[in-house]
Parts: structure tokens; sequence; C-alpha cells
């Protein structure tokens, strides 16, 4: 996808608890560029109850101050000063205009592209399409809907052969035994 077929938003953290009495909010990365997103100054919409669009009761939030913790960040919002502040916030996904996103490396792909994918054997045989992207380590993985049924597929350089853009097709040839 290129262009329009972006969305107009995309998640780049989920708010997980309050910290502290001060308003301070620890937030998991969703994202691979955790630095350009996470820094005083950085502009982010909590998301509404779907999560993808943003919430029309909640304001825009500004980073004023962010640090390291665990594996994610402990943030403070512009605005947000206590803990029944931060507690309105907690559960919240963080969203960012498409605009405002890194963009990928000529070898990484948007998740987003990949949704609604045809996935192809190298030899050109149709085995179905990806319906979701799991991230989970040491590789992602896809699930694929085929003829057949679903299975998943790791989302890897050992399998994935390559991703076209353009045509919206996922090339694959994976090693013998791993399709159903």
């Amino acid at each position: 996808m290129t262009g329009g077929g972006h969305p107009p938003f995309l998640v780049v953290g989920h708010i997980n608890k309050v910290h502290g009495t001060r308003g301070e909010l620890f937030v998991w990365p969703l994202t691979d560029h955790p630095d350009s997103h996470f820094t005083p100054g950085a502009v982010h919409l909590p998301a509404g109850e779907g999560g993808d669009h943003p919430s029309a009761t909640l304001a825009e939030l500004t980073v004023e101050a962010v640090r390291p913790y665990r594996k994610g960040f402990l943030a403070r919002f512009a605005g947000v000063d206590d803990r029944a502040a931060a507690e309105r916030l907690r559960g919240r996904y963080l969203l960012r205009p498409f605009d405002a996103i890194d963009r990928p490396d000529e070898d990484e792909v948007f998740y987003h592209e990949l949704l609604g994918a045809a996935v192809v054997h190298r030899d050109g045989s149709a085995l179905g399409t990806v319906r979701e992207v799991f991230p989970v380590r040491p590789s992602d993985l896809l699930e694929v809907a085929g003829p057949d049924g679903e299975f998943l597929l790791p989302f890897n350089r050992r399998v994935v052969v390559e991703v076209d853009r353009e045509r919206r097709r996922v090339i694959v040839d994976p090693p013998e035994g791993l399709l159903p």
C-alpha cells in the first residue's frame, strides 16, 4: 500500500498503569522507533474505545518528560498533574498521525500493509491471505487464511522471500512440513 492506503493514525504505545501520585504513567511502546515518539514535545492522541481513532472526549497529550523504566517508559504529559488525571488515561492506546511516523527502511514493512495481502508460494501457488500479524518473539507470525483453513507462518527472512507492496503479495518459501 502506498499513499492513501495508510490509515490516518498509527498506534505507537499503550498506557498500562499509573506510576505514583504526580501523574506519571507507565507506557508500553508499540513501535520499532520509540525514541522518535517518546521524547519531550511529542504530541500523542489518546485513542477512543476502538483503539484506532482519537478519543472524542480526551485532549491530545504532549510529552513533558520521559525516562526509561523496565521495558517501557515513565512519561509525564502536560496537564496530567495528579493520580486522578492519570487514571483517566490508563488502558488507552496512544496514536500519532501517520505523517509523524518514521518511514520504514527498505526491508521493513508496516503491519497494516500486510493485512489482506495475498500469500503466494515461490512456485506461484496461492496459499491464502494475511488475516492478522502477531508480534511475538523470536519471529512475528502471519495468520494466513487459505482454502485448507488457517495456519501461521513466521515472518522472517528464512520464510518470506519478498513483500511486494505494489501487488499486495507476500511471497514465501517455507521449509518442508511448515504448511498444512
